[in-house]
């Protein structure tokens, strides 16, 4: 039970900030009401990749945040499923 709700909510932030980085294809999109709430929430996670330099004029510092994303869920779905907290 608590695995999934982990889950979930990991997934519903990755889905936020892959909607995030696409609205940067859209003029305008940071300033609705979406743009500025989704910035609020990840631009602190995505500005710790920022060190990541574009490469022809492509950033891949998100893709590379969504990856760390996914490994720090990993490990914490794994230590917590170690620790008999999963609710199996």
């Amino acid at each position: 039970m608590l695995l999934s709700i982990i889950q979930g909510l990991f997934q519903l932030y990755s889905l936020a900030i892959l909607i995030f980085v696409l609205m940067s294809w859209f003029p305008g999109a940071y300033e609705t009401k979406l743009g500025e709430f989704l910035a609020r929430i990840c631009e602190p996670y995505l500005s710790l990749f920022n060190f990541i330099p574009p490469i022809f004029g492509i950033s891949f510092a998100p893709w590379v945040a969504l990856i760390a994303l996914k490994f720090i869920e990993n490990g914490l779905l794994y230590l917590l499923a170690m620790l008999g907290l999963g609710g199996f």
